[in-house]
């Protein structure tokens, strides 16, 4: 196990905090250390071995805590939370090294965050949880293009995704989603990246007339919002629009574009509607 507080040994160095676990377990002292410079070198602390943790780095830390782990060559690795300690340049590198660890030692690995954006770019499969009831358990692919429910929908994707109630928007679904599935409907949610300012080809659900205003541009991202039938939905891809353009003609796609029943469960979206 990992922990979010890292837990080394403050009087240890840090090639006898790795070669712990193999103290315990009676192994050789030159066997023990030869593991744990292999263990320092996968993950790039090889040049640290002889300093205390109070010398290093969090994230060095960090790297230390998990060749620890590591050194018993586990069946399982648990990792409860931990980058939450980290700032936020070093939370993504520290993320990625993760993922490389991960796939070297080939150890099955469980990642505990509350951070999406981390699950998403670290995992292979991703069980959302609420209430400690699993809401679904897939790739992060399936869950952001198709997730299971309101909860899953809202929770997994930066920005978060727009919601409002689908009776706002039943007037301009009319052509393209069945009678039953409207009646149904409660709740809809568009992507952010769902509502575009013409028909790119890819499949439009419907064609909404809005105003438009705050249009602001970040680097190299676009973002707008745009007020529908008295709701404000948030775009990204509303760059190139002439700056003085208050209203107009905009798109919803088909993909990232859901609509759930008043249990919160997806009725229309994520191709479910071909299936």
């Amino acid at each position: 196990m990992v922990f979010q507080n890292y837990s080394l040994y403050p009087h240890l160095t840090v090639r006898d905090n790795i070669a712990f676990p193999l103290k315990m377990q009676k192994v050789k002292k030159a066997e023990r250390y030869k593991r744990a410079e292999e263990l320092a070198k996968l993950v790039h602390v090889d040049d640290q071995l002889d300093k205390k943790p109070g010398g290093l780095s969090g994230g060095q830390q960090q790297r230390v805590a998990i060749a620890r782990a590591l050194a018993k060559s586990p069946s399982l690795l648990l990792l409860d939370e931990p980058l939450s300690n980290l700032d936020a340049r070093l939370r993504i590198e520290m993320r990625q090294e993760i993922r490389r660890i991960q796939q070297e030692t080939g150890v099955t690995t469980i990642f505990v965050t509350h951070d999406q954006d981390e699950a998403l770019h670290i995992s292979d499969n991703i069980m959302v949880l609420a209430h400690g009831t699993i809401q679904q358990f897939s790739t992060p692919d399936v869950l952001y293009d198709r997730p299971a429910n309101l909860f899953v929908a809202k929770f997994i994707g930066e920005p978060v995704i727009n919601t409002l109630p689908a009776e706002a928007l039943k007037a301009d679904l009319v052509a393209s989603v069945p009678a039953s599935i409207l009646a149904q409907a409660k709740t809809a949610g568009i992507r952010s990246e769902a509502i575009v300012p013409f028909d790119n080809g890819q499949g439009m659900v419907a064609k909404i007339h809005a105003g438009l205003k705050q249009a602001r541009k970040y680097g190299r991202e676009s973002t707008a919002n745009l007020t529908y039938n008295g709701e404000t939905l948030l775009s990204t891809e509303m760059a190139g629009l002439p700056a003085d353009q208050q209203e107009g003609d905009f798109f919803l796609t088909k993909a990232g574009f859901f609509l759930f029943d008043d249990k919160g469960a997806l009725i229309f979206g994520g191709d479910s509607h071909d299936e």
